[in-house]
C-alpha cells in the first residue's frame, strides 16, 4: 500500500476539528462530500483517461480512506459509500452511464450511495432481494423499460442536496437480477429522514423507498447482478476495510502518546497490534493488487473479521492508556473511537454474517 499522503493539511485540520460534530449531528453533512472532492480523494484510483481521475492503483484509494478514518469515521464512511459507487461505474459496461455521471462523481456535485448492501446478502443466500422490476412499455427511444419497486432500511450518502443510488433488482419476467443507478429527483422515489444514529449522524444515512419509479436500460449499471456482485465485492470489502486500518492506526497513535507510566505498561501489547495490523495490510494489498479475492472471497471475510477484532483490540488498548482522562468531555475523542469501532462490526457485511457464511462454506467442502 501507498506511504504517501493523500490527505492535505487544510483537510486534516477541518477533519480533526469537526470530528466530533460530525459523529454527533448532521451539522455539517452537507460539507463532507464537496470537501473530499475538493482535496481530489475522489479520484484516486481513477484512471486519468477520466477527467478528475488520478491514477494509481486500488489499494491507494483503500489507504486514503483509512487516511480520512484516522480523523474521522463519518467522513470516511461517506468517502467509502461515494467511492464504492464510483468503483461501481468503472466495472459497468454501460459506458454511457459512466461517461454521463463519472465526472459529476468526482467533482463531488452528486453523491454516489451503495445500496447494495442487501445485495451482497443475497449473493450469500443470505436474504432475498428487496426491490422488483416489472417491465412496461418502451420509450420512443425504443429502450427497455421497467417499473422500479421496494425499500432498502440503511443507506449512507444519500444527500439531500442530490444523490444517484446503486441497488439490485429481481426481475419478475427473467429470473436474473439487474443493477440501476437510481436518480434521487425520479417521480417514485422517497428518502427518509436521517436514521436517528448513536454516532456517524453526518452521514446522511436514511432509508430509500422507490414505488413504481421507472427506468430504462440506459440507467442499469449491470444486467447480470450475480456475476457483477461478484467482480465488484473485492472492491466494495477491501475499500470498507480502510475504515478498520484508519481507527485502528489512530487508536495505537493515542496510545504511543500516552503518558511515559502507561506507554510503558501497554508497550508489548501495542508492538503486538501494530505487528498485526502491519500483517493485515500487507495481505489486503497483496489480494487486491492479484485480484484473487474475486474467486476466492473466504479470505477477505476473513480478513475483514480479523480488522474488526484487531480495532476492538487497539481502541480498548487506548482506552487503557486514557484512563480516567477519557471519561472527560474535553477528551471526548477517546470516546468517539469507542463508539466508532462499535460500528465497524455491524457495518454490511456484518462480522455476523461473515461468519455465517464461512460456515457454510465449510460445511459444503
Amino acid at each position: 500500500m501507498s506511504t504517501a499522503s493523500f490527505v492535505p493539511a487544510d483537510l486534516a485540520v477541518w477533519l480533526d476539528t469537526h470530528a466530533e460534530l460530525l459523529d454527533s449531528s448532521a451539522g455539517h453533512a452537507r460539507e463532507i462530500v464537496p470537501r473530499l472532492a475538493a482535496a481530489g480523494l475522489f479520484g484516486i484510483g481513477v484512471p486519468v483517461t477520466y477527467a478528475g481521475g488520478r491514477g494509481g492503483a486500488a489499494t491507494d484509494a483503500v489507504e486514503a480512506i483509512a487516511q480520512v478514518a484516522s480523523h474521522s469515521l463519518s467522513a470516511a464512511f461517506v468517502f467509502w459509500g461515494h467511492r464504492t459507487f464510483i468503483e461501481y461505474l468503472l466495472h459497468s459496461p454501460n459506458a454511457g452511464l459512466r461517461e454521463t455521471w463519472l465526472p459529476q462523481l468526482l467533482s463531488g456535485e452528486i453523491a454516489g450511495a451503495t445500496g447494495l448492501s442487501n445485495a451482497m446478502k443475497y449473493l450469500s443466500a443470505l436474504e432475498p432481494l428487496q426491490m422488483k422490476a416489472e417491465p412496461v412499455a418502451a420509450d420512443g427511444s425504443g429502450a427497455r423499460r421497467w417499473a422500479l419497486s421496494g425499500s432498502l432500511p440503511w443507506i449512507t450518502n444519500l444527500r439531500p442536496e442530490g444523490f444517484l443510488v446503486a441497488a439490485a433488482f429481481d426481475h419478475a419476467d427473467s429470473g436474473k437480477p439487474s443493477i440501476f443507478a437510481v436518480p434521487h429527483d425520479l417521480p417514485g422515489v422517497g428518502r427518509s429522514a436521517d436514521l436517528d444514529l448513536i454516532a456517524l449522524r453526518a452521514s446522511n444515512t436514511a432509508a430509500l423507498k422507490i414505488e413504481g419509479a421507472q427506468l430504462d436500460e440506459r440507467w442499469m449499471i449491470a444486467d447480470n447482478a450475480s456475476t457483477f456482485l461478484t467482480r465488484v465485492r473485492p472492491g466494495f470489502l477491501g475499500l470498507q476495510c480502510g475504515l478498520s486500518l484508519g481507527l485502528a492506526r489512530r487508536a495505537l497513535a493515542s496510545v504511543a502518546l500516552a503518558r511515559p507510566a502507561s506507554r510503558l505498561a501497554l508497550a508489548a501489547d501495542a508492538e503486538q497490534l501494530a505487528d498485526e495490523l502491519a500483517r493485515l495490510t500487507d495481505q489486503l494489498c497483496m489480494g487486491i493488487a492479484a485480484q484473487t479475492y474475486v474467486e476466492d472471497a473466504s479470505n477477505l471475510f476473513r480478513l475483514r473479521i480479523a480488522l474488526a477484532s484487531l480495532v476492538a483490540s487497539a481502541v480498548n488498548l487506548e482506552v487503557q492508556a486514557s484512563g480516567g482522562q477519557g471519561y472527560l468531555r474535553e477528551q471526548s475523542a477517546v470516546a468517539r473511537r469507542v463508539r466508532e469501532a462499535s460500528f465497524v462490526p455491524i457495518v454490511t457485511p456484518s462480522i455476523v454474517q461473515l461468519k455465517h457464511q464461512l460456515a457454510l462454506h465449510a460445511r459444503t467442502e
